[in-house]
């Protein structure tokens, strides 16, 4: 897959006129329905004026190649992030309901739970050894007070996900360092949940986070890996068409 030129097909080409003519004129060339520019992200030289002009030091970022790869990959785990967030929302909100008519629910439980039992016997469900059912009878005896900061606990887990959401989606570096400290930090609890029970749901949720911390960490050069920051930004700049050209250009003047 080209993902320039999906970006390119989604948001548009980005053709810029850098202000040193020998650099424009390898950015530029004459068809007949006029000057056409190459976009600084795909390469296509795009007919019409420019969308940008400057200074070749002012130019956007424009990612390109592995880079635009990566963006994709980056909102990709964004929007499962925020998804997860906004589940968590909704859990937190019944923990709070329940907390506000628990009296109400369990006398609707006690009332109703005997009528399950014939059509439970009927299909070889113990009712009296049921987990789910179980699980019910201990949520009924928590207090107001722990429900509470349940809920306030779901709310803030929730927050550490959309904020993570948020920084991932605009590719920002501090949205790539918050991604993989906050998903480390819960790693150790998620092992810990297999140990109890082994789920696909658990085992999915534990190898997405741990692919996604290895991988933040390498493609972007975390925490002084791979030469950290400023080896980053260098691959960055070195993949951009102006970058790509003024080379070339350096290159053709030496000799």
């Amino acid at each position: 897959m080209d993902w320039a030129l999906r970006s390119c097909g989604w948001h548009g080409h980005y053709t810029y006129e850098p202000d040193e003519q020998d650099l424009a004129d390898r950015l530029r060339v004459e068809t007949v329905a006029g000057a056409a520019w190459r976009c600084l992200r795909c390469g296509t030289f795009v007919p019409g004026e420019p969308v940008g002009s400057g200074p070749a030091d002012h130019a956007p970022e424009v990612p390109r190649g592995r880079l635009l790869r990566d963006r994709w990959l980056m909102r990709a785990l964004a929007i499962e992030r925020m998804s997860r967030g906004l589940v968590l929302v909704v859990a937190a909100v019944a923990v709070l309901k329940f907390r506000s008519s628990r009296q109400t629910m369990r006398a609707a439980f006690d009332q109703d739970l005997p009528l399950l039992r014939p059509f439970a016997d009927q299909i070889g469900w113990d009712i009296d050894q049921s987990r789910i059912v179980h699980l019910i009878v201990e949520a009924f005896s928590l207090s107001n007070t722990t429900l509470l900061w349940t809920a306030i606990g779901i709310f803030g887990y929730a927050g550490l996900q959309m904020v993570e959401a948020i920084g991932l989606w605009l590719v920002r570096r501090w949205g790539e360092y918050f991604a993989v400290v906050a998903t480390s930090l819960f790693l150790p609890l998620e092992i810990y949940e297999l140990t109890e029970k082994v789920t696909a749901l658990r085992v999915g949720a534990l190898v997405v986070n741990i692919a996604a911390v290895v991988w933040l960490l390498y493609s972007k050069r975390l925490f002084g890996l791979r030469g950290g920051g400023t080896a980053y930004h260098a691959e960055h700049s070195a993949e951009s068409v102006l970058s790509v050209e003024r080379s070339a250009l350096a290159a053709g003047t030496d000799r």
